[in-house]
């Protein structure tokens, strides 16, 4: 009972907690009594609920269990159809009901300054609200379409034409079990060839959506939880603050939050060529697929995907991957008249044999007439006229390079894919192959030459060099109006996490190196600094001004401040005083400027990039109409200081420089750095090489621009460094040496570079550091920015321009052989030796696996010893031409020997004989596909072992030739061949090697060889 009442009282004073709480101040005996009390109360209380569950009924767990969910409300402040009218239609009404852009901002729960907090559960809620920024894409086309396509090609109509005819006849002729072997072998060609087209065009379908996804892949600037940060476009959610530059698209529907200068090229969207001024007042809204046109400015997220009208407008686009290239084009032209010329040819066959026949002059197995006038049955010769139909079919079947589009196409696929790995995205296919001619390279400096890591490492205040360290020294007023004109003056921004102890910057590397440099030498406070002032005006930097202003407000003594920052030599020309170390304003005379110009001078031949601020102080009331200027003021500045910021150059860019310019590849940099820190970076990139002739070699933008026509078009092949230049001077470079027949690649990465990108032949955007504007306008995004990359891209090009010179040369030694040995048989003997399956085999197969085992050769170095082939150069070259004539000259040769005197050489019988012609033939081609590696090399064996795809396509293609020769009589129309009949086809196809290296040694000439010959009718071969 004792215990009982104890814990009752307890019960009455205590709660649960504070039974299991023990004090750690009360006394030994004391402790030990509650410990006691504890382990009593509990021990009962476990009893009781033991003997209570003995007496419960307990019932039984349901199966089911039913959950009450109410939904939860998200934003319920604001809704997705009212943010999506309200960019829709540009309400401002509408706006301020909803309390202004500030009313939006909070209603999404988002800061103008902080953003969102970003964290996952954050993101998915948004998400979930308002959608994600993707767009529905269009179905993509189906392996069906292809083939349909594949199917309209003319090509393949004639041999369509031809199995038709040639499947009726020889039913007619032999019957159905023997007669569709002709038809059915054409017939399966076509299925071949359209499976192949069908096939590759449908995996180069899938290709380009793989680039088209990474292409898209945009990286957008956003603040998140105070820190800025670079995230995907397609991670944009509402509510998110997104930084916007020059040269940015857009990533969402929005409103303007601040910036300066905002104006937006809305005729994606519109059609309206002229910019849209945006701005808090009159116009705050921002639309999805735009372009910033100039100055820079933080936007609100209100609409993203699906729900914007750019998401609309794309969802019924789809990038269209059928692009013929100039090549392919060529190629097709070829292919055409190569089949026309085939039916001309096939129509004086059939007019000689119809001729030979009805005059008694063919003859049948045992010596007689075949025809004998009205004593001709009517069925013998309706058949004769049908098999001399079928001869006549197979010479146009014969004369179609099948192969020719499959090769290009394989080729550019292969070489996309493989430049993809060697950091080059391929957006146009024609770029493949026209890198191949580039006879001029334009390239920039800043991040392609260099690696676009800037550090400070030199400063200048006044004529006093300032070493790390003694910034201690620096009189506090110059101090603060230098740390005022980096804070206010800049588009970068600088974040340090709460407890942290490191910086983040972030902006261009020349803001963030500036940056790096006043926080941590000068001990500037960014945040604080933008407290004190209001501005009022911006001049954004861009690459024609190289410069940019900010007019402020002082809050505590009502002064008007004007900051400038920009190229040294451009700031120090708006500046009459400048400021010594102590402080002290003095007069910049002529004397001193020209000091200060041999200040920057120095500078930059040491390869620095010489950065200069200059300030103005003015009282308000200064002001003509007493308030605030409206320009802003660029005469009669105060120069602060002066940094050289130095920015290394890329590992290994002076060797892919020296192996464009031993490929006859000309380089020139084009920068908008000062002349001086121009020549510097070019000497150590080896652009200029020591004594070297620098009359001309080096010149400014505004000289090249204010030549006349006709000395730019005489001084422009002189030029190696143009230094500050604008877009439009590296517009007027590339037209010129267009004019002069150069092949123009340019590289670029503003949007004021997109003139020129468009204009050249190439266009080179960079990846990293390239606006959007820039890699929409280009051919070939560079993912690295490296130049040694776009040396890369110039051996790949190269090596497409080759292989497919490789395969047409192949591929016309067979059909120009074939061709010629059925023409002399069918008009001499009145047959032909190769039939169509036989031939078909030859043409198809054998071109379709030769195609991709010259497809896919490697670059070789021996590709950058040759000089560039420029625009005139012909398709098929002099080279090209002794090659393929000396081999389907002797193969001719041989295959009519057999044709007339095999039988009585060998010994054998027709059928054999006939056998044997087929062999030697095929044999002939495969041999003379090692020939083809090497257009001029006579070691046609160099490097084969590397190629295993190579070795691996001859040694399936022998194998498939024994198989038709062996056991597929009666489809081949052949006999089998003794070991000793094997080898005498081996060793007639052997020669073509001793022959290839024998024909390789003989010159050619300079001058095409269809203009020797001067047969105009036959340019389509190389035009």
């Amino acid at each position: 009972m004792l215990v009982e009442t104890i814990s009752n009282m307890f019960l009455a004073n205590m709660s649960i907690v504070d039974l299991l709480y023990i004090p750690t101040n009360l006394s030994k005996s004391k402790n030990r009594w509650q410990s006691s009390f504890c382990t009593i109360y509990y021990s009962r209380a476990f009893i009781t609920i033991a003997q209570k569950r003995k007496n419960t009924k307990i019932s039984p767990t349901p199966s089911f269990t039913v959950l009450d969910i109410e939904p939860r409300s998200n934003f319920s402040k604001i809704d997705q159809d009212t943010l999506v009218k309200l960019a829709k239609n540009k309400n401002v009404d509408r706006l301020l009901q909803l309390g202004g852009v500030e009313g939006v901002t909070s209603a999404l729960e988002s800061h103008s300054e902080n953003g969102i907090k970003g964290y996952d559960e954050d993101l998915a809620r948004r998400q979930e609200a308002f959608g994600s920024n993707t767009y529905k894409q269009p179905p993509t086309k189906t392996f069906f379409q292809f083939v349909v396509e594949a199917l309209k090609d003319f090509t393949i109509l004639i041999l369509l034409a031809c199995a038709a005819l040639s499947l009726g006849f020889g039913i007619k002729q032999h019957g159905l079990k023997e007669g569709w072997y002709d038809g059915g072998s054409i017939t399966l060609a076509v299925f071949i060839v359209i499976a192949f087209s069908a096939i590759s065009n449908f995996k180069q379908n899938r290709q380009f959506e793989k680039l088209s996804k990474v292409s898209n892949n945009i990286q957008v600037d956003v603040v998140r939880d105070g820190r800025r940060q670079q995230i995907s476009i397609f991670g944009v959610v509402v509510g998110d603050v997104v930084y916007l530059k020059i040269g940015d698209h857009v990533p969402a529907d929005g409103l303007f939050l601040n910036g300066h200068s905002l104006q937006v090229d809305e005729s994606s969207m519109t059609g309206e060529s002229d910019h849209v001024e945006i701005n808090h007042s009159k116009n705050p809204f921002l639309v999805s697929g735009t372009k910033v046109a100039d100055g820079y400015a933080k936007m609100l997220v209100t609409s993203v995907g699906m729900n914007t009208t750019w998401g609309e407008m794309m969802s019924t686009i789809s990038r269209d991957s059928d692009e013929t290239t100039p090549l392919q084009a060529r190629l097709n032209k070829l292919t055409s008249s190569i089949g026309k010329f085939g039916l001309l040819v096939a129509f004086l066959v059939l007019v000689v044999l119809l001729v030979r026949y009805f005059t008694g002059n063919t003859e049948d197995e045992n010596g007689n007439p075949e025809f004998n006038g009205s004593k001709t049955k009517v069925d013998d010769v309706l058949n004769a006229v049908i098999g001399i139909i079928a001869d006549a079919v197979t010479i146009v079947v014969v004369a179609i390079p099948e192969g020719l589009p499959l090769a290009v196409t394989l080729t550019l696929a292969y070489s996309m894919k493989r430049m993809m790995a060697d950091q080059a995205m391929v957006r146009k296919l024609s770029a493949c192959e026209t890198m191949g001619s580039a006879t001029t390279i334009c390239t920039d400096k800043t991040g392609t030459l260099t690696l676009n890591q800037m550090k400070v490492i030199k400063v200048w205040l006044g004529q006093s060099s300032i070493e790390e360290g003694d910034y201690c020294s620096i009189a506090s007023n110059l101090l603060k109006s230098i740390q005022e004109g980096v804070a206010l003056n800049s588009t970068g921004s600088v974040y340090k996490a709460a407890g942290g102890s490191e910086f983040e910057f972030a902006g261009s590397p020349t803001e963030k190196a500036i940056l790096s440099w006043a926080v941590t030498e000068l001990k500037m406070d960014m945040e604080a600094m933008k407290q004190n002032f209001t501005i009022i005006h911006v001049e954004a930097f861009n690459s024609e001004k190289k410069r940019s202003g900010v007019m402020m407000r002082g809050k505590s003594d009502e002064m008007i401040h004007v900051h400038w920052k920009g190229a040294a030599e451009m700031i120090l020309a708006m500046c009459s005083h400048y400021c010594d170390p102590s402080g002290a304003i003095r007069a910049l005379d002529a004397e001193e400027m020209i000091k200060f110009e041999q200040i920057i001078q120095g500078m930059a031949a040491s390869s620095l990039r010489c950065i200069a601020f200059a300030q103005k102080q003015i009282p308000e009331e200064e002001d003509e109409d007493g308030g605030v200027p409206r320009k802003m003021i660029a005469n009669g500045l105060v120069l602060l200081g002066m940094v050289g910021i130095k920015d290394p150059c890329r590992n290994g860019v002076k060797k892919a420089v020296e192996d464009c310019q031993y490929a006859g590849v000309n380089i020139k940099m084009i920068t908008g750095d000062n002349v001086f820190t121009a020549r510097a970076i070019a000497t150590e990139c080896g652009i200029l090489r020591p004594g070297q002739d620098m009359d001309g070699a080096v010149v400014e933008g505004v000289e090249f621009r204010n030549y006349t026509p006709e000395e730019r078009m005489q001084k422009v092949d002189k030029i190696c460094v143009m230094a500050r230049s604008s877009p439009f001077d590296k517009l007027l470079m590339v037209q010129c040496l267009k004019q002069k027949g150069h092949v123009v690649a340019v590289t670029g990465d503003g949007t004021n570079d997109a003139p020129a990108l468009k204009e050249a032949d190439i266009g080179l955007s960079m990846g990293i550091q390239g606006t959007e504007v820039a890699k929409e306008s280009s051919d070939i995004v560079i993912l690295d920015d490296n130049f040694a990359s776009v040396a890369t891209v110039l051996r790949w090009g190269r090596c497409v321009y080759t292989n497919i010179q490789k395969f047409i040369q192949f591929q016309l030694t067979v059909n120009v052989a074939a061709l010629a040995i059925n023409f002399v048989a069918a008009i001499t003997a009145g047959e032909v030796p190769l039939t169509a399956v036989q031939l078909l085999w030859v043409n198809l197969i054998m071109d379709t696996l030769g195609a991709l085992a010259l497809a896919t050769e490697q670059p070789t170095k021996e590709l950058m010893e040759k000089p560039p082939v420029g625009r005139t150069e012909p398709l098929i070259t002099n080279v090209m031409w002794r090659n393929l004539i000396a081999q389907a000259l002797y193969q001719i040769a041989v295959l009519l020997t057999l044709q007339f005197k095999g039988e009585s050489i060998f010994g054998v019988t027709k059928q054999v004989n006939e056998t044997l012609i087929f062999n030697t033939f095929v044999l002939c081609q495969v041999f003379n596909e090692f020939n083809a590696r090497k257009l001029e090399k006579r070691n046609v064996f160099q490097g084969i072992l590397k190629n295993k795809l190579f070795l691996g396509i001859i040694g399936f293609t022998i194998i498939l030739q024994a198989v038709m020769v062996e056991f597929l009589k009666k489809f081949a129309d052949t006999e089998r061949l003794s070991w000793e009949q094997w080898g005498a086809c081996i060793g007639i196809a052997t020669v073509s090697w001793p022959l290839g290296w024998i024909i390789k040694c003989i010159p050619v000439p300079e001058k095409p060889f269809l203009e020797i010959i001067n047969w105009k009718s036959l340019k389509f071969l190389w035009n």
